[in-house]
């Protein structure tokens, strides 16, 4: 016999029991026939990257079989016909690897991954502020009306109360 991985993807509107039965049906069908499943893992409801019969999500399994290949036609046939099973892939694999999948073993990084860590402070803070004001047309604008002031302060003013 030869070893297989199947990946499924239902619907989103079917239960996670509804897809565990599914999958239960297949094994229940390859152990009649003689063969095993040697993993079987619900990777759980997802995204799909693009639509597929109206649905944005859909409840992915993986499933490592030890089948006939006539079997696995008749399984991908069966596949096909159900209605609550959007899309399937089955590949020929040489060895069946008994750890979980990436898929699996990265659920468990992404709460690690969430905490990024304090924030450096030389990126934050510590560098000059700039406000609105700080733009070069408002700088030069304030020079010449400063040194405008300082121009008017130096002459002799003749609305002063003592020049009459």
């Amino acid at each position: 016999m030869s070893l297989y991985e199947c990946v499924l993807i239902a619907r989103n509107d079917v239960t996670q029991h509804q897809v565990e039965g599914i999958v239960d049906s297949i094994a229940s069908q390859l152990e009649t026939d003689g063969g095993a499943m040697v993993k079987r893992e619900y990777w759980g409801l997802r995204s799909l990257a693009y639509r597929i019969k109206k649905n944005r999500k859909g409840h992915y399994v993986l499933m490592g079989l030890d089948a006939k290949p006539a079997f696995v036609t008749e399984m991908e046939r069966q596949l096909r016909l159900n209605e609550d099973v959007l899309r399937f892939l089955t590949l020929s694999v040489a060895g069946i690897e008994a750890e979980p999948s990436a898929i699996l073993s990265r659920r468990g990084d992404e709460h690690d991954r969430n905490f990024r860590g304090p924030k450096p402070a030389a990126r934050f803070g510590n560098g000059p502020r700039r406000s609105f004001g700080d733009r070069e047309e408002f700088r030069a604008r304030d020079r010449d009306a400063a040194s405008e002031n300082a121009d008017a302060g130096s002459l002799p003013s003749t609305d002063a109360p003592g020049n009459a």
